[in-house]
């Protein structure tokens, strides 16, 4: 229970109103290291309560009668930069009148000089993107010097994407005792020396997922077959007929072309990617949101971070390049404790990757849409070994033809030397 760690008591009413019934694992273990003021190396996969784990003991550990800035977190993207601010707004509604914690947004795209207004009075709490924060600094409208908290959410993302030196320099202007809370689901080389120069004996914090992918989540694989693939994809969209779908594909420009495409065809279709201003890329959130639409496309941008809720279906329209990234557009649905389908075209190169998540702990079921309907096959890799047998049985008869002189069973020793061969191999 959340009452045994010394939060104050509107943040204890906020948990209630949230309906947090029971802390997660990664909340169990971040949230004391957080209140005891250490520096936090955090991982876990998504969907596991990580936002909360820090939010909680930085709301804590704010002393509203100080009007300066005194956390500072920061994020890859517009829309989760939007989404933790709205998770501290849940939250510091509850503070009595005498205990007032206010808390900013700042991220690109937005008016900058609406910004520096709103920073006649300096928050205690500032959530945004990497960039515009760094912005607001250099312009000397907002001063994080006094800030003791820093946070990195989604740090492997905020490499990928060219932030870190953005984060480095706002880390620069803050004292030399911060505590900074790293959360990352990977920590890759190029970070650590980011990570070295700020954190001296950091307390990593690392909940290995029980499983890579939730049980809730159903996963399918479904036989390109060389047939037309936006066809399929409409077929499949229209069988499932879900409440919500996000389609994933790997570029914008494929973004573009498959939504058009479904558009084209009759259905309702967001499109979710890099390439959108922000002022549609708000307008687009906020549609979302509304169940405007009942399929979005998608590029990976939306699997990480990026909270839609209601998803009842992931749609791989193709499997990422990463195939890490399958888990984190799948984590998009089965969210909560409810079911999800997640449903992937593939077609025999992509072997190697479905053979890695398969070793990874995720079970695939075998299916084809026939004429709208379901039919149950073989298993996916069924026929490239039954193909492989064919193949021992037409080596076995090629190398008896040639043998002028067989000695009596031959064919059977060489059958049972090949078997063995395999089964060292298993």
């Amino acid at each position: 229970m959340f009452e045994r760690f010394p939060f104050h008591p509107f943040i204890i009413e906020a948990i209630q109103h949230l309906k947090f019934h029971k802390p997660t694992p990664i909340q169990e273990r971040v949230i004391p290291a957080v209140l005891r003021g250490e520096s936090v190396i955090g991982q876990s996969q998504t969907g596991t309560g990580k936002t909360h784990a820090y939010l909680l003991p930085i709301i804590q550990r704010i002393d509203p009668r100080v009007d300066e800035v005194q956390a500072v977190i920061t994020a890859p993207t517009r829309e989760l930069a939007t989404q933790i601010y709205h998770e501290v707004l849940k939250i510091v509604k509850f503070c009595p009148n005498d205990h007032r914690i206010t808390a900013r947004c700042f991220v690109g795209g937005t008016d900058k000089l609406r910004s520096i207004e709103k920073l006649k009075t300096q928050p205690h709490l500032v959530i945004g993107t990497p960039g515009r924060i760094d912005d607001l600094v250099r312009e000397q409208a907002l001063f994080v010097h006094t800030a003791r908290m820093l946070v990195v959410d989604e740090a492997d993302v905020m490499l990928d994407m060219g932030f870190i030196a953005d984060v480095d320099r706002i880390a620069g202007r803050m004292p030399k005792d911060l505590q900074m809370l790293v959360f990352s689901a990977t920590i890759p080389e190029k970070l650590k020396p980011f990570l070295k120069k700020y954190m001296e004996n950091p307390t990593h914090i690392h909940i290995a997922p029980k499983q890579v992918a939730a049980s809730t989540i159903e996963h399918i694989l479904i036989p390109f077959r060389h047939r037309d693939r936006l066809q399929l994809l409409h077929d499949i969209l229209v069988a499932y007929n879900p409440y919500l779908a996000i389609v994933f594909v790997n570029t914008r420009k494929a973004a573009d072309e498959v939504a058009n495409g479904l558009i084209d065809k009759g259905l309702k279709v967001g499109v979710l990617h890099g390439d959108l201003t922000p002022r549609e890329r708000k307008k687009m959130m906020k549609a979302i949101r509304d169940l405007q639409f009942q399929y979005i496309v998608a590029t990976d941008l939306a699997a990480r971070g990026i909270d839609i809720e209601g998803v009842s279906h992931v749609i791989n329209y193709e499997l990422p390049s990463d195939v890490d990234f399958y888990v984190h557009r799948t984590g998009r649905t089965g969210r909560a404790g409810y079911a999800g389908i997640a449903a992937t075209i593939y077609e025999s190169s992509d072997q190697h990757a479905l053979v890695k998540l398969e070793k990874k702990g995720i079970h695939f079921l075998h299916r084809d849409l026939r004429h709208g309907e379901w039919i149950e096959l073989d298993a996916w890799n069924g026929r490239k070994k039954e193909k492989k047998v064919d193949e021992v049985k037409q080596l076995v008869e090629k190398i008896a033809k040639k043998q002028k002189k067989v000695k009596p069973g031959y064919k059977k020793k060489l059958r049972e030397q090949l078997q063995k061969q395999r089964a060292k191999k298993k």
